[in-house]
């Protein structure tokens, strides 16, 4: 099996590399890409690569060959993607487009993993009820409704001959993430506070939200099994990567202070309240259970005490 792999640089690349090792076995080749590239502590070099230059995306999959693409390029945080969102169209549909056409000319029998989200579904989540596969797509921001738009086009190309499996994640964490996610942005607070490096207060936003949770090992590890079973899947199917778990936002960060000695204030912060903020979403990834092999395996309270003490490591650098 010869891996290419987009956006590597990324806060799940590393994880996806010890997945496919894990599932697929050492003699497994990746090739790491990013749109920065350089020395990388886990692949030791990364390549350089942007997903929206399709020139480059071809000469890439012409010289590597690979048997799978797995295409993790993005824009990670919501936030980011709604600061510039002609760039978010760019990256997260223009590129995605850009590696299948790519893998259609120059390795047809290539399987391409698509790297989605459970976002997604959106609006649907309103129903109350766990979101499959066959939910209703009603992306409610730029984020959601470009990772929809590629996950659909990627459909409409499997039409074409495209050997694609569409991955719809939900919510995912471990250490390594950026403070642009709920869970490393409570933990880095609470880091902080306890080294001193800030008043013992934590600002939040919604807590009553809930959300469906992993730990990115998770994750990686349902993008590893789809590349095994690849040549067994029927074409352009689709699986949901989820826990089936509602995890209220106020009990996660209850957890993460039991885990702390220090007196922490909560105090509510307007600029982190979504208005269009939905009340619970959860998936229903059956189809993975049955087709993959998959099913979490790690306890997300011990996701969460290693997110705290990587916050802890990092807080002592600062």
């Amino acid at each position: 099996m010869r891996v290419l792999l987009t956006g590597a640089n990324g806060f799940v690349g590393p994880y996806v590399l010890d997945a496919l090792r894990r599932v697929c076995g050492h003699d497994i080749a990746v090739a790491a890409t990013s749109k920065d590239g350089g020395p990388h502590p886990a692949f030791g070099q990364v390549e350089v690569l942007d997903v929206t230059d399709p020139a480059a995306v071809q000469d890439a999959v012409a010289r590597h060959r690979p048997t799978h693409v797995i295409h993790l390029a993005a824009l990670a945080a919501l936030e980011t993607a709604q600061a510039d969102p002609r760039n978010t169209w760019r990256i997260h549909v223009g590129g995605a487009l850009n590696v299948a056409n790519a893998v259609l000319d120059k390795a047809p029998d290539c399987s391409l993993i698509h790297v989605g989200s459970g976002l997604v579904y959106g609006e649907s989540a309103k129903a109350g009820q766990p979101l499959d596969e066959s939910t209703l797509l009603a992306p409610i921001d730029d984020y959601a409704v470009t990772k929809a738009a590629a996950d659909l086009a990627l459909g409409a190309l499997s039409r074409q001959g495209l050997r694609c499996i569409r991955m719809r994640p939900f919510n995912h964490t471990g250490p390594g993430q950026t403070e642009a996610f709920a869970v490393p942005a409570f933990a880095m607070q609470i880091a902080r506070i306890e080294a001193g490096l800030a008043p013992p207060v934590i600002r939040v936003g919604n807590l009553d939200a809930r959300r469906d949770f992993l730990d990115v090992r998770d994750v990686a590890n349902a993008y590893a099994r789809a590349v095994l079973n690849s040549r067994n899947l029927a074409p352009n199917i689709i699986f949901n990567v989820a826990s089936g778990v509602p995890w209220r936002v106020g009990d996660i960060l209850d957890l993460l202070l039991a885990q702390s000695s220090a007196k922490i204030v909560m105090e509510q912060d307007p600029l982190r309240l979504r208005p269009s903020d939905l009340p619970c979403i959860v998936g229903d990834a059956s189809r993975a259970r049955s087709l993959l092999g998959w099913a979490p395996e790690h306890p997300f309270e011990d996701t969460l005490a290693a997110v705290l003490e990587d916050c802890r490591a990092r807080a002592a650098q600062a």
